[in-house]
């Protein structure tokens, strides 16, 4: 392998995670974080205990505060910046000179919908209206199932590289060829970034629904997996609306195996929001989705399925597309409606 030298925008669990199978693989890797006390621990404790605390991390990664020394001469750009913050923090880079130049490729790691006076937008069309005009085009989305923990403990997981330049998506995935991971390409960049919004919707639903099913006598795995299929039925509906161009993405491991890890892993964070939502009446301290959306830090982690609900509600009036559990999800979170009513609706046609 021909080591390379990768900064990586965004220091949180996935970002570390990440840069941990890179440099575990022998790659060179820096992590920009906005937080002093990561960027030392990460320096002097090979840990990020604040994002991604327990692991271990490879002597090939370090950190920086400083975001023009992350991405400074680096073969390989890598965004992992919370969608919220995303277009802020590329403009910071813009300037570099192998950034303005188009000399480094450039690879996104974030989730979700980003917003904009026009309404909300996909990441890579985000980031491509900020970036050189060189990039249009040549930007790399990776996604998959694709817990952080695992990935930074080595274990096996999949990732999708999809891009319009096939060269691009191939250039990614040959830098993750490390152990640990396998990479594989698509052309469906529409797809592939909706899949990775999406299944956060339905996996705060599917958090809610289990947390139900501990105790009673309707809800259990049964129905837990028909929530899952029909969830996947709308990304599918949502993706091919917003212009997604192969149904095979939403079977893939961007669509359904994204999905399905998503739901039901206990590192899930959408679906842990989603069963807090019932076990401890998490949504009682807001007033409706645009104060949870404000006041997301009090939270404790990021919830991306709730912010995307809002974002997705807004593409399908845009659209005049309906789909029930992404609307039910609205509803939960903007206290229109109980989530246990929600569910009995969605799955029984009983309306209360």
């Amino acid at each position: 392998m021909n080591p390379k030298t990768v900064g990586i925008i965004g220091a949180g669990a996935w970002g570390t995670g990440f840069a941990q199978a890179l440099a575990r693989g022998g790659h060179k890797v820096i992590l920009w974080a906005l937080e002093e006390e990561v960027v030392s621990s990460i320096n002097n404790e090979h840990e990020n205990k604040k994002f991604l605390p327990g692991f271990k991390l490879s002597d090939n990664l370090t950190a920086s505060a400083n975001i023009e020394e992350v991405a400074t001469d680096k073969d390989f750009l890598i965004l992992a910046s919370p969608s919220l913050y995303l277009a802020p923090t590329i403009k910071k880079i813009t300037s570099i000179r192998n950034i303005a130049d188009g000399e480094t490729c450039i690879g996104v790691l974030t989730k979700g919908f980003v917003p904009s006076a026009t309404g909300p937008k996909l990441v890579l069309e985000t980031i491509e209206n900020v970036l050189p005009g060189i990039y249009k085009g040549n930007t790399v989305y990776i996604s998959g199932p694709s817990h952080a923990e695992e990935v930074a403990m080595g274990k096996l997981t999949g990732l999708i590289a999809a891009c319009e330049n096939p060269k691009n998506s191939i250039l990614f995935r040959e830098l993750m060829k490390v152990p640990g991971l396998m990479a594989y390409s698509s052309l469906d960049v529409i797809g592939v970034q909706i899949c990775a919004a999406a299944k956060n919707v339905i996996a705060v639903v599917y958090g809610s629904l289990d947390a139900i099913a501990e105790n009673s006598d309707t809800f259990g795995d049964n129905c837990e997996s028909l929530l899952m299929a029909a969830g996947l039925n709308e990304m599918q509906t949502l993706g091919f609306a917003m212009g997604a161009t192969h149904s095979e993405t939403f079977t893939s491991i961007a669509g359904v195996g994204d999905l399905d890890v998503t739901c039901k892993s206990k590192y899930g964070r959408n679906r842990r929001f989603g069963q807090e939502i019932i076990k401890t009446d998490l949504l009682s301290k807001f007033k409706n989705i645009d104060d949870l959306i404000s006041r997301v830090n009090e939270i404790g982690y990021l919830p991306e399925g709730a912010i995307a609900c809002k974002y997705v509600h807004e593409i399908c009036e845009k659209l005049n597309i309906k789909l029930l559990i992404c609307d039910g999800l609205y509803r939960i979170l903007n206290r229109e409606i109980e989530p246990s009513d929600f569910l009995l609706e969605l799955l029984m046609g009983q309306k209360k």
